[in-house]
């Protein structure tokens, strides 16, 4: 065994797979429930988009968390891990109908509603049904933040979401309708944030807007702001659990809650993120004329954030403690973005080596394709090893 991996077991195993440390998400759901504990009315919602590996799903359900959803399949897959139907919340700026009626027949908590005409769409599906839907507005706090262009969802010109200025219109349209129930506002403004002045920008907005409704006698119970929290994906053993005790208390001390007001939380990557690893072999080693390259047998159809996202994730040779020597990591697929790190140090790597690509657990296995015909990843848990 090298470090954490038992490799002397990962022999045998189609590669790549996918392996969860589940001490390692134990120790992150316990710190997530001791922090929240702090706070009366904090509500968690694990959002299953980062992760829907059915496992996971069960372990994260058993520590007491709500489930965030964004497609009907992940209602499904929260309602069969156990999930509460009334601790599920329904974002997503595209609901279809049946996933709309999903939805209502369970009696999700609410939707998370991003546009006036997805707003009629919802009260007519409830009408159908002779039901009442609970619906929070999801409202673009123009809040940017500090992280990758493709992951910021707050800014004025994202598709997600309402604008501050038609707020209050938006709010009058949802109170005419018979077959909806307003309760509050939600925001989202990124992922991978690690500067908690982002989250403070985000407070002082919502504290700003909550100002504005109630000049206008607009009280609402339900304030939920996301998620975003990041990871350390530079030093994913020093920082294997995020710092969720300054993630909340920033919340706590910054933004204004009513004394009758519930807040909640959407968290994946950092639920997630640091328990996986995608592990992979080295199929060869081709020398360049300049640079040497470990070709793997995983590749972007089983981790596409480096290629989507240019995203750094920590690799390492988990078969071997010779000296080091750089690399150009990369794939089997069929295109020049299928690379995982440039330059990277490792010890030296030789046909067959186990390598680990580490911080994987959110948006790695369930953002895994077929392109290339390839088939999806396996994945395994540490106690399947024991």
């Amino acid at each position: 065994m090298k470090g954490s991996f038992p490799i002397d077991k990962f022999e045998g195993l189609r590669t790549p797979f996918y392996y969860y440390d589940t001490y390692i998400l134990a120790r992150t759901l316990q710190a997530i429930v001791r922090e929240v504990e702090r706070y009366e009315r904090f509500q968690v919602h694990y959002a299953i988009k980062a992760n829907a590996n059915p496992r996971l799903l069960s372990l994260i359900r058993q520590s007491g968390m709500g489930a965030d959803c964004v497609s009907g399949g992940e209602i499904e897959a929260a309602l069969k891990a156990g999930f509460p139907s009334g601790r599920i919340v329904y974002a997503g700026v595209g609901k279809a109908d049946w996933e709309i009626d999903l939805a209502l027949r369970n009696g999700i908590y609410c939707f998370n509603v991003e546009s006036v005409p997805e707003l009629e769409v919802i009260d007519q599906r409830a009408a159908l049904q002779g039901r009442r839907a609970k619906v929070a507005l999801r409202i673009n706090p123009d809040v940017g933040a500090h992280t990758h262009a493709n992951i910021t969802t707050g800014l004025a010109e994202n598709k997600f979401g309402i604008r501050m200025e038609d707020m209050e219109q938006v709010i009058a349209r949802a109170r005419e309708l018979e077959h909806t129930e307003f309760i509050g506002l939600h925001f989202h403004i990124g992922s991978q944030i690690l500067d908690m002045g982002d989250f403070v920008a985000l407070c002082n907005r919502v504290n700003e807007l909550q100002d504005r409704l109630e000049a206008c006698q607009i009280r609402v119970e339900y304030i939920n702001v996301g998620g975003g929290l990041g990871i350390d994906y530079a030093h994913p053993d020093r920082q294997s659990v995020p710092d969720f005790r300054s993630y909340f208390s920033t919340y706590a001390t910054h933004l204004r809650l009513r004394p009758y007001q519930t807040l909640h939380f959407e968290l994946g990557r950092s639920v997630v993120g640091q328990c996986g690893t995608l592990v992979a072999r080295t199929l060869y080693v081709k020398q360049g004329a300049k640079k040497q390259f470990a070709i793997l047998d995983a590749g972007m159809t089983e981790l596409v954030r480096p290629a989507l996202y240019q995203a750094y994730h920590k690799i390492e040779n988990l078969s071997s403690e010779l000296g080091m020597q750089t690399y150009d990591v990369v794939g089997p697929v069929c295109e020049s973005s299928d690379v995982f790190g440039k330059a990277v140090d490792l010890n030296e790597v030789r046909r067959g080596d186990f390598i680990g690509i580490r911080s994987a657990g959110a948006y790695g296995e369930a953002m895994a394709s077929q392109y290339n015909c390839r088939a999806l990843p396996q994945a395994y848990l540490s106690e399947d090893f024991l």
